[in-house]
């Protein structure tokens, strides 16, 4: 009997021994650290303590959690230029948007539309639940080891707001001219190039001063959920609007126990989509770049990431600086058109006296505004066409935006 529990005793010490080595083994295989960390405890400029809810401690001992902000992200090598890189459209629909603009305007690329809220669509999130994000990363998750060289994540309206003014908030002319060189070479690109919103400093997660979407609270609250092993910071900033490109390198460089990881908080979060969704909005920078703040100069996102190339900065601004008087003008044409309207509408019901009407426009002055507007549009042409043939040359797009470059490099 005595020999018997021994011999019990003995396999069962061999079994735990296999169990921790296995454990070992698979942490290792899916790039997790063997460190053990202790999960930090954070607050806010009051006081109040933010605890991780998020994570348990044996996950974060066992390095499944690992910390964003020490790096190790790859960005890949950039190669010269090349009408062969891989690439992939992403997009976030729902079934009420339109989506054949992409197969009528684009159709040589390659995509993956999903729709979130059909369960019979042949792409589909697991839950329709907070905007893109869910669908941004079961694209990830479910792709990660047959990625394309770059991954463009986009919404699913071709004319937007949220898309670059240049080109006439037109998805089909960003998606065109977008420069896979600069992805591979930067390995995230947020494909906005405008800072408002979104830039300088837009969130500022330890402030108790409301914000207007109120996230700032939010965000400090839920960071110690995402992000346990990186301190709160002070500032988050990029661009708006959730659409931007990634590199296959930059995104198999983090596990995709990680990407899995961020879906099963998405799936588990009381948030409602206005605000995981938004949240969102101003992590996946931090995510794919372990920066807090990426903000770059808007001249050098056109040039080098779209061969939109004014020569500087200092030129840049003059177009918009033209572009903004050619607005004042044309606000001025539309209030002259209206009040020139209400003289017309009263004369004809006989209120106005001798064709007399007290807030009558300034004779004249419709064509004064319309020959300024022809004018500074006749400019703006000019210049914008000259920065498009500038931004042909790969020698230019460098040069404005900074970087080294020898003959033979390309774009």
């Amino acid at each position: 009997m005595a020999l018997s529990r021994r011999l019990y005793l003995v396999l069962a010490i061999a079994c735990l021994t296999v169990v921790v080595l296995l454990h070992t083994r698979i942490s290792e295989h899916l790039g997790f650290s063997s460190t053990t960390t202790a999960p930090p405890v954070w607050s806010d400029d009051e006081g109040r303590t933010l605890n991780n809810t998020a994570w348990p401690d044996s996950l974060i001992s066992s390095g499944y959690v690992l910390r964003i902000s020490e790096g190790g992200l790859s960005v890949g090598a950039p190669t010269a230029s090349s009408p062969n890189h891989s690439r992939v459209l992403v997009v976030a629909s729902t079934s009420d948007e339109d989506t054949t603009w992409i197969e009528t305007e684009l159709p040589n690329l390659e995509t993956a539309i999903y729709v979130a809220d059909d369960p019979q669509a042949p792409l589909r999130p697991p839950k329709n639940k907070g905007h893109e994000v869910m669908i941004y990363l079961s694209y990830i998750i479910d792709q990660y080891d047959k990625l394309p060289e770059v991954v463009l994540f986009m919404h699913a309206h071709r004319w937007s707001y949220h898309n670059n003014e240049l080109q006439g908030a037109d998805a089909v002319q960003m998606i065109k001219a977008l420069s896979n060189e600069r992805v591979t070479r930067e390995g995230y690109v947020n494909v906005r190039c405008h800072w408002d919103p979104g830039c300088p400093g837009h969130l500022h997660p330890l402030s108790k001063v409301m914000d207007f979407h109120q996230l700032q609270g939010v965000m400090a609250e839920k960071w110690v959920e995402l992000f346990p092993l990186d301190p709160i910071p002070d500032t988050l900033s990029q661009p708006c609007c959730a659409q931007f490109a990634v590199s296959r390198a930059r995104i198999q460089s983090i596990p995709i126990s990680r990407f899995i990881a961020y879906r099963d908080w998405l799936l588990r979060t009381h948030l409602t989509d206005y605000y995981s969704g938004r949240l969102w909005e101003y992590l996946w920078h931090f995510i794919f770049t372990g920066q807090t703040v990426l903000c770059p100069k808007e001249h050098v996102c056109y040039c080098d990431g779209y061969g939109i190339c004014f020569g500087g900065e200092e030129q840049y601004n003059d177009w918009f600086s033209i572009q903004d008087q050619k607005k004042r003008f044309d606000s001025e044409l539309g209030e002259w058109q209206k009040k020139d309207q209400e003289v017309k509408d009263a004369v004809e019901k006989g209120d106005a006296v001798d064709g007399m009407w007290p807030d009558a426009p300034e004779t004249g002055r419709d064509v004064f505004l319309r020959d300024q507007i022809d004018a500074l549009n006749k400019e703006l042409d000019t210049r914008k066409d000259a920065a498009i043939e500038r931004g042909r040359d790969p020698k230019n797009r460098a040069l404005e935006a900074g970087r080294e470059w020898k003959e033979g490099d390309g774009f």
